[in-house]
């Protein structure tokens, strides 16, 4: 099933309320979709303490497709200095608000099966794990050496 928003100025939603009591999501840009090679629109953020410091990196990827089955609708990346403290929890937190509000229903996030900080992100966010899929040789991740993904659903 794919399901997909064009992002434009009348749907883009204001992020400056992206944020908690330790971090915001400060927006980069914004991509439009791209039916040819199956990207969806997207949000690209920086994850900021709220002192300004970047410590990472997010981005929500709007919509369902096959492709996000296998990539996720979030990616999140935290800078080494600053992990340990669940900050792609409450990143990823702060982007279920933002699907929300463009009625996903529900996000996928994948990882693989040997990263033991994002399994723990997913499973800290309460994320049902769906499978553990062999990812195809035609796709992008295998391209870049990625063998399997544990695929997980989170109810919005």
């Amino acid at each position: 099933m794919e399901v997909c928003v064009k992002l434009s100025a009348e749907n883009i939603f204001t992020t400056h309320k992206l944020k908690d009591q330790e971090i915001y999501l400060c927006l980069i840009q914004t991509t439009e979709e791209q039916p040819e090679k199956e990207w969806l629109p997207a949000y690209h953020f920086h994850i900021c303490l709220l002192d300004g410091r970047k410590i990472g990196e997010c981005n929500l990827r709007v919509g369902h497709n096959d492709k996000t089955y296998l990539g996720g609708n979030i990616g999140y990346q935290i800078d080494e200095n600053f992990r340990g403290h669940h900050y792609a929890a409450k990143a990823c937190k702060l982007l279920f608000v933002l699907a929300r509000e463009h009625e996903l229903g529900y996000l996928i996030i994948t990882c693989e099966p040997n990263n033991i900080a994002s399994l723990r992100t997913c499973e800290r966010l309460g994320g049902t794990l769906l499978e553990i899929a062999d990812i195809p040789e035609i796709s992008d991740m295998y391209q870049v050496g990625k063998r399997k993904v544990n695929i997980y659903r989170f109810v919005l």
